[in-house]
Parts: structure tokens; C-alpha cells; sequence
């Protein structure tokens, strides 16, 4: 009964935001091929892509001279169920796990995701840390806010120009990087939850500490908290779909949640896929229904329409709000994605029935961001849709 409940309560949420929203349909499966779990199936490029338009992007993010998008070491391709495009760099290779950066933050949603439908975790109930008391406003915000973004905390990361004043970088690299669950509940509310979106890595960090804590509640010590952890993820998510990244945890056995996942471009391309496909893989459910649609619909948060729960979004009109989307073409609105630090991205393009994985570097402001967001949408836009996008856009 509660399982249902859970279930219940992210479908009633999600029907109504995204009928508001206008969500593009996740296409299913093609009949009769295999689900990359081992290996990728592969194809050729399509012929009624634009290929002098894609040739020309591909050209120009490998041949090292660009708008500002920096360097490119991988770019990986999946229509279809197929890879119909992979390169790499000289020096890298497709065996080779780069980090993830903040891409990670929607690995914990999927995480989160996975608790849900083993029913451990109900998003709308209290999330709670053992720094607050009971009293305290922030034992009170939910999963779900924690997810969205809309926490209320008074944290700082985008926008920051000095590293001291960076929440990520004093939480990974400085007074909290002993424990950094101890320096995140540590910090006030500045907000009403629910009211307010700020991107907060901190938050992330909250959430994957909550999340050890419901899977492993009385660990041993750091490394039997790190080690049952491990097993948890990947029997609960990584193994079901072949990916076999190495994730990072700090000193006390918290997995970092927000930042520090290794992995190749095709297990990132993995993930994204369990997200194009619904979260089901080969027959079976990884993540709650309705949660790839609660990961693509906009918080409560009335101005904003870039982030989802642990996703970020396309507007279907304007830059986005209160920042820049990375991808400002609204034709693109279908689109929603995992995004990392100096430029990673996992891109999911229901309508074209596509993934795209790049990983590169470039120094993190917001011309480089715009720079690649404008690379990706002529590489996404070389290729037609394959169903009829919702009128309105996904996220509009």
C-alpha cells in the first residue's frame, strides 16, 4: 500500500506539470533490437540528416578551432538504439572514464529514483539530517525540494568569481571536505522551501548522504558505509544497464552526489538512454513511472524554467530563467540534460529518439556555456525530428 502511495503521489504531481508543460513523448524501444547492456548495436549516419552542416560542427569541435566551446574529447551519438556516431581525441579512447563533474547530480536523482521503487523513499515526505533538530525549518523541506532545487539554503556556486566564496569548492576542497554532509547541513535557510530556485550542490550532497543513511543505516565504519553503498548502486541501477563507472566518496563514506563520477562516454551514454526510454531497461523498471518526467518538469519555482530534479531544461521561449538555458534554441525544447562543470553534457532529444554525450574542457563561464549550447543545437539540429514535437515545447 504505501509503495503505491509513493508511486501514486510522483504520477499525480508529474500528469499535472506536464500536461501544463506539454512534455514530449519518450519513445519505446524499436522492436527486435537488443538493449545495449554489453554492447551498443551500431548504424551509419542517417540520410536525411543536413551532413555538410554536422561535418562542419564535428570539424570544428575536434580540429581545435571554435566559437569558444573549448576542447572536445569525446562525442558520442545514439539514434534510435543505435550509435550512429563516436570520436574521440587524440589520447583518449573509448575505454577511458572521464569525470562527470555535476553530471553526477543526475546520477543521484536516478539513485533516488531507484529508492523510490524499492520503496525506501517517499519525495514528498521530509528528507531530515541529524544536525537538525526537530524544530528546526530545514528537517521540514522535502526530497522532492531538495531535487528541485528549491531548498531555500544560502548557498553560492554559479556566478561566484572568487574560489573562496565558491560553496563547491570550500564544501569539496576546503573546511568541509572532511565531511561534507557535517558543512552542508551547516548551512541556513534564506528562503522559504519551495519558493526559490538556486543552484546548490550542497543540497545534492544532503540528498545522497539521506539516501546512504535510508539504504544503509548502521554502517560500521566509513569504508563499510563506502563499500555497502557501492554494492547498493550497482545492484539497484549501474549493473542492470552495463554501465561501470567509479564513483568517489569522501572521508566519512558519503558519496559526493553532486560532483566526482567516472565513467566512459558510452556508460554515460547508458544513462541517458534509461532516461530517453522511460526508465525501463530490457523489460524491466529501473526508475518509478513518471520519474524521467518528474526529472524533466519545472520545480515550484515560478521563475524558473531551466531545472527540473536533477535535470536541466530547453525553454520553449526566451533564454531561460533566472539564467541562461545551455541549449537557447526553443525549437529544441524538447530536450533536457545532465550537465557538468568545463563543459560535460548528456543530452536527451525525445523527438528525435536521441542521446549525445560530449566531454571536453573549457574554462567555465557563461560565453563558453552558450558557446557550446549553440555547438550542440547545430549538431542535434543536423538531424530531423522523428516524432511530432508537443505544441508548446517540453518546458515552456
Amino acid at each position: 500500500m504505501l509503495r503505491s502511495a509513493i508511486v501514486a503521489g510522483i504520477l499525480a504531481f508529474v500528469a499535472a506539470s506536464a500536461n501544463a508543460q506539454q512534455l514530449a513523448p519518450l519513445p519505446p524501444q524499436p522492436a527486435g533490437l537488443a538493449w545495449p547492456t554489453t554492447e551498443w548495436a551500431e548504424a551509419q549516419l542517417p540520410e536525411d540528416m543536413d551532413r555538410p552542416a554536422f561535418d562542419l560542427a564535428i570539424t570544428e569541435a575536434f580540429g581545435g578551432v571554435n566559437d569558444g566551446y573549448g576542447e572536445t574529447r569525446a562525442v558520442l551519438i545514439v539514434q534510435h538504439g543505435r550509435i550512429i556516431f563516436e570520436r574521440y581525441a587524440d589520447g583518449y579512447t573509448r575505454d577511458m572514464r572521464l569525470i562527470s563533474w555535476s553530471m553526477a547530480k543526475s546520477v543521484t536523482q536516478a539513485l533516488v529514483g531507484a529508492a523510490v521503487l524499492q520503496n525506501r523513499v517517499s519525495i514528498d515526505a521530509p528528507m531530515s539530517n541529524p544536525a537538525w533538530s526537530a524544530g528546526d525549518r530545514r528537517a521540514s523541506i522535502t526530497w522532492r525540494q531538495w531535487m528541485q532545487m528549491v531548498d531555500g539554503q544560502d548557498y553560492h556556486e554559479i556566478g561566484v568569481t572568487r574560489v573562496l566564496d565558491n560553496g563547491a569548492a570550500r564544501m569539496l576542497y576546503g573546511e568541509g571536505h572532511m565531511d561534507t554532509t557535517r558543512w552542508a547541513a551547516g548551512l541556513p535557510l534564506i528562503h522559504d522551501p519551495g519558493t526559490h530556485w538556486n543552484y546548490n550542490s550542497a543540497g545534492v550532497v544532503l540528498l545522497a548522504d539521506a539516501l546512504t543513511r535510508t539504504i544503509i543505516p548502521s554502517p560500521q565504519n566509513p569504508t563499510d558505509r563506502r563499500n555497502r553503498m557501492r554494492a547498493w548502486m550497482q545492484q539497484s541501477l549501474f549493473g542492470p544497464i552495463g554501465m561501470h563507472p567509479v564513483v568517489e566518496f569522501d572521508p566519512a563514506g558519503t558519496f559526493y552526489g553532486s560532483a566526482l563520477v567516472w565513467a566512459t562516454a558510452r556508460d554515460y551514454a547508458r544513462f541517458g538512454y534509461l532516461y530517453l526510454r522511460d526508465g525501463l531497461w530490457d523489460g524491466h523498471r529501473i526508475l518509478p513511472q513518471g520519474w524521467v518526467d518528474f526529472a524533466r518538469t519545472r520545480g515550484s519555482d515560478v521563475n524558473s524554467d531551466v531545472y527540473g530534479a536533477g535535470w536541466w531544461l530547453t525553454p520553449s521561449q526566451g533564454t531561460g530563467r533566472p539564467i541562461h538555458s545551455t541549449i537557447r534554441d526553443n525549437a529544441l525544447a524538447d530536450t533536457f540534460s545532465a550537465q557538468g562543470h568545463e563543459g560535460q553534457m548528456i543530452i536527451v532529444a525525445p523527438t528525435r529518439d536521441m542521446v549525445v554525450v560530449r566531454l571536453g574542457h573549457f574554462d567555465d563561464n557563461l560565453a563558453h556555456w552558450d558557446a557550446l549550447g549553440d555547438w550542440l543545437a547545430r549538431v542535434i539540429g543536423a538531424f530531423p525530428a522523428t516524432q511530432t514535437q508537443t505544441s508548446g515545447g517540453a518546458h515552456g
